[in-house]
């Protein structure tokens, strides 16, 4: 059996059971909610435009922006707990991707029954208010028996968007069949986004056939459709219940990574360490910049690495340039003042922001550093990663060479090399510890005002974690232990178009040849 698609069944368990209960619970309460809010928009001309224009309006809103949105208010309503009676939660995960997947199940449900009841033929009415039903009655007796099956297709319309748009929940930090979307686009395994798209489709398809088959069953008043369905439909609950919850799935220590090889395979490497410690841990993976250091610092990420650079100016706002031992230790000492983190040490190698270009380009125009290619930036377009065009950096560069391109254009990483290889753009915002800068024959340009900051992969753990023994025992063999050559390497190995591996893969052949170089 081919390996990506071997690896992909390996984890289907935990990937799909965590889809099934985010989806499950988010449909559940958005149907709690919709009911009353139907019934009463039914009820009222004045609530009705409002509450349909409120989950209409959702619906425009993209789902991987609503989900975000939820997690810094989410942060702000735990730390506000925390302070008043000492207990806080977890913004990251599974919460925010509940809310806004909550509010995109809601459209069809209360537009299905609001139209069902406004639309009901008056002379029923009429008849009930004649033999002398209550409102209460005419509601329950009458009126929902009727819509039933309208309410039911909304349930289903409902439950596919919701199945669907789940997998968009991985960047916020939850286990879901996005995680094969995300990290097959990353390291174009194309295997896993296909059977990530499958298997959610198949999921979405099982659950309106089941559904269905209730609605048939409410509308010919068949029982056994309807338990049949319902029973299946819990099963299928609880199976994934038992998957998610079962003692072997549960990890001990929660690893972050964003969203890009280097850091899969990091994920790994630390994950593989814990385990050699005897621990246990979870990858919550493609996460950004700033909600990783959130979740950090909030306890619900225990480790993950991040780069100096990122820190010192997207964290700590810093502009200045000290040197690198002087950032560092800054570095450290902030953050343990300033939100408990820990700064374990750095693993050895610096992965910059660099500006790459075609060699055979550079070579042509006589192009060898930003200043010189500060004249051609006019005819020339620009691509960068989705954060680069926010960051300092880019800001630094354009202040300090004058940059003016004819346009930018932002790209999901892999994506961005093939761009800047097959000429889409004239420049990338590369990683300088890219396997994919020699392999696609790129030049990188030298940067004589320093303007972009070192960028050292360094460890950090959540507060308190550093007096946990397993897991320093863990990460303090890394320190300093990587060379940039061995990390180019272990990108390459998962970027390559031919005969690309897994990220653990790459993991593995990085951790064997680091084996006992590291601080101990």
């Amino acid at each position: 059996m081919d390996s990506s698609l071997s690896s992909a069944l390996r984890v289907l368990p935990e990937y799909l059971g965590f889809h099934v209960l985010l989806s499950a619970a988010a449909l559940g309460l958005g149907i709690l909610l919709s009911l009353p809010l139907a019934i009463a928009a039914s009820r009222s001309a004045r609530l009705r435009w409002p509450v349909l224009s409120f989950v209409s309006l959702v619906q425009t809103i993209p789902g991987l922006a609503l989900m975000a949105l939820f997690y810094p208010l989410l942060l702000a309503l735990s730390l506000l707990s925390l302070r008043l009676t000492g207990q806080g939660f977890s913004a990251l995960g599974f919460l925010p991707a509940l809310l806004a997947l909550t509010l995109y199940s809601m459209l069809p449900i209360v537009r299905n029954i609001v139209t069902g009841i406004t639309t009901l033929d008056p002379a029923l009415i009429e008849a009930a208010h004649g033999v002398g039903m209550t409102d209460r009655q005419r509601l329950w007796q009458v009126e929902m028996p009727l819509v039933a099956p309208v309410a039911m297709a909304g349930v289903r319309t409902a439950a596919v968007w919701v199945i669907g748009t789940a997998t968009l929940a991985t960047p916020v930090g939850q286990t879901s069949l996005g995680n094969y979307i995300f990290s097959g686009l990353q390291t174009e395994n194309w295997v896993w986004v296909l059977f990530g798209c499958g298997v959610s489709a198949a999921l979405a398809l099982a659950v309106d056939q089941l559904l269905g088959l209730i609605e048939t069953g409410i509308a010919r008043r068949a029982r056994r459709r309807i338990w049949a369905g319902a029973l299946i439909l819990c099963l299928g609950i609880a199976t994934a219940a038992a998957s998610v919850f079962a003692p072997a799935t549960k990890g001990g220590y929660v690893i972050g990574a964003k969203n890009f090889t280097e850091q899969y395979i990091l994920a790994d490497v630390i994950g593989q360490r814990l385990a050699d410690e005897g621990g246990t841990a979870t990858v919550r993976s493609g996460l950004g910049s700033a909600v990783v250091f959130r979740a950090l610092a909030q306890g619900d990420v225990d480790v993950y690495v991040d780069y100096s650079g990122t820190v010192w100016a997207n964290v700590m706002g810093r502009t200045d340039q000290p040197g690198r031992a002087a950032m560092l230790a800054q570095m450290a000492e902030w953050l343990k003042r300033e939100h408990g983190v820990t700064l374990v040490g750095p693993l050895g190698f610096e992965n910059a922001y660099a500006l790459a270009i075609r060699a055979d380009k550079a070579q042509q125009l006589g192009i060898r550093s930003i200043a010189d290619l500060a004249p051609y930036a006019p005819r020339f377009v620009m691509g960068g990663d989705f954060e680069f065009f926010t960051r300092p950096d880019w800001t630094a560069l354009t202040e300090g060479y004058g940059l003016r391109f004819a346009r930018t254009r932002e790209y999901q990483s892999t994506f961005m090399y093939r761009a800047v290889k097959d000429g889409d753009v004239d420049v990338i915002s590369a990683f300088s510890s890219d396997g994919r800068i020699a392999a696609d024959n790129l030049r990188v340009l030298a940067d004589p005002l320093e303007r972009i900051p070192p960028y050292d992969a360094i460890v950090m753990v959540a507060p308190g974690r550093e007096t946990d023994a397993r897991l320093m025992a863990a990460l303090k063999p890394l320190i300093g232990a990587i060379p940039v050559e061995q990390m180019r390497a272990a990108n390459l190995m998962v970027d390559r178009p031919d005969r690309p591996v897994a990220p653990a893969v790459a993991a593995r052949w990085l951790m064997e040849r680091n084996a006992g170089q590291g601080d101990q």
